[in-house]
């Protein structure tokens, strides 16, 4: 039986001639280039030669035993990893062609290609086990069949079975072991049994709302058993910590606008199901670029932890707010002014409005809507106030509350009109907040209730994240700005124009 080195020379003698086969002559120099004319007659001969040598080649592949051919490809792979010989490109392309017409012959369906046991499979079986075997190789320091350097030392020590799941199913692979059991591969990690780009189908599918048990039933419907719903939790634990880390991250200094709004979510407590209020601030910067600045979980919402929700904004580096907007909640601006004295409390119109007309019966409401859109689209102060006087003398004999409940909140009413008609509708609504709140509403529609606070943050900041991506400039920014520094001064730095 020839040695080991024998066999090595062999394998190598025939990589020379298949070169040899299908390269240039070896001793003979390149031709010179030609000129066009000859180029282009030769352009066609060159083209001939090639398809005869790829045929030539693939009858030379095909002809030798399965054993040696195998033999083969392992001496090519070896030649290319140890940096020797170079195969020619297109050498190289005709073996990757040839081996792939292997791979397939006879295989015509899907499964036998894409399939967890098709070639697909063992291909990602190979290579896996391949790039496992070159990871040994380094962490040794020499390669497999020879022996270590000093002749003693850790060496190799077989292989252990493990299956991992992948984009195409289960796959069984051999992980090569060292006699010290100092190895620790980094394609598979020990326990780990997902191959990377999976963990991130199941935190895309979690973020867009389905369920643990959905993604299980999804993930074994498309790639076979193998993820469990205590998987998925496991899996989405790191989304917690990304969580954690977002609500207490530094924030910028100033806002010019501040978007404040709460959300209610139903959330497990003990052994009863309760409603929770989610706080919700949405910032927009100098830039215009608006950002979610972080959530909070309360039983009830109330001015009382918005205070709280202020005073951990300005912990974490926000000392000024030129324009907050709100709903009309009771005590809210004077949690506002307790954190940012010098804030301008802007109530949300479209909040206001809609608690005006809950008390409208539906054949008057479109008129009542019509007389409040003459307030609050006045050139100013002085013509809201009047309008405001001309929707009493009509209104307030059948719904004398709604005059009532302008009057108390005139002062947070009326800020937006002291800006240009082209930039109040970037402060006097809050629906910049609201629509978020649609978006998480979509996501978690689903879900009856959450087990804990922590399985809320964890979709709610996934949701956050998701629909940020899809956020757009604030219109008019450059408008806006200029506004402010007309108001508001020093307060808006030089460098923000």
């Amino acid at each position: 039986m020839p040695s080991t080195k024998e066999k090595s020379s062999s394998q190598r003698a025939r990589v020379s001639d298949l070169v040899g086969a299908v390269g240039e002559p070896p001793g003979e120099p390149a031709a010179p280039p030609l000129r066009s004319a000859e180029a282009s007659r030769r352009l066609s001969q060159e083209r001939v030669e090639e398809a005869l040598d790829r045929a030539s080649l693939r009858a030379r592949l095909s002809a030798l035993p399965e054993e040696d051919r195998a033999e083969l490809i392992e001496a090519l792979l070896e030649q290319l990893a140890d940096g020797r010989e170079e195969l020619p490109e297109q050498l190289g392309e005709r073996l990757l062609d040839g081996m792939i017409d292997q791979l397939i012959a006879g295989k015509r369906s899907e499964r036998e290609i894409l399939g967890p046991d098709g070639v697909l499979g063992e291909l990602t079986r190979r290579l896996v086990e391949r790039a496992l075997s070159e990871e040994l190789t380094e962490h040794l320091g020499y390669p497999a069949g020879q022996a270590p350097p000093g002749g003693a030392g850790n060496s190799r020590n077989g292989t252990s079975p493990k299956t991992v799941l992948t984009d195409h199913g289960p796959v069984g692979i051999e992980v090569p072991r060292d006699r010290n059991s100092e190895f620790d591969p980094q394609l598979v990690r020990k326990g780990q049994r997902r191959l990377a780009g999976l963990d991130e189908k199941i935190i895309a599918l979690y973020a867009g709302g389905m369920t643990t048990r959905e993604i299980e039933n999804y993930i074994t419907e498309l790639y076979g058993p193998g993820v469990s719903r205590e998987t998925v939790s496991r899996v989405t634990e790191g989304v917690l910590e990304d969580a954690k880390a977002w609500q207490t991250r530094p924030l910028e200094q100033i806002y010019p606008i501040l978007y404040l709004d709460a959300l209610m979510i139903k959330i497990r407590d003990g052994q009863a199901v309760r409603n929770f209020a989610c706080y919700l601030a949405i910032g927009v910067n100098l830039e215009g670029d608006r950002d979610v600045l972080g959530m909070w979980f309360q039983r009830t919402e109330g001015a009382k932890f918005w205070l709280q929700v202020l005073t951990d904004l300005r912990q974490r580096g926000v000392h000024d707010v030129l324009v907050c907007c709100v709903d009309g909640l009771a005590g809210f601006p004077e949690a506002i002014e307790a954190v940012y004295p010098n804030t301008w409390v802007q109530t949300c119109l479209v909040h206001l409005v809609r608690s005006s007309l809950r008390f409208v019966p539906y054949r008057d409401k479109r008129k009542v809507a019509a007389d409040l859109k003459r307030i609050y689209t006045a050139v100013d102060r002085d013509h809201a106030e009047h309008e405001l006087e001309r929707f009493a003398e009509t209104w307030d004999g059948r719904y004398p509350m709604i005059s009532q409940n302008w009057r108390e909140h005139w002062e947070q009413i009326v800020p937006f009109l002291a800006f240009p008609p082209d930039v109040r509708r970037a402060v006097y609504t809050t629906n910049a907040i609201e629509a978020l709140n649609r978006q998480i509403r979509k996501i978690i529609k689903t879900r009856g209730s959450f087990p804990s606070q922590d399985s809320a943050r964890k979709l709610l900041y996934l949701a956050i994240t998701r629909a940020q991506r899809n956020w757009r400039h604030t219109y008019n920014w450059a408008s806006a700005l200029t506004a402010f520094r007309i108001h508001f001064g020093d307060r808006v730095p030089d460098t923000a124009i």
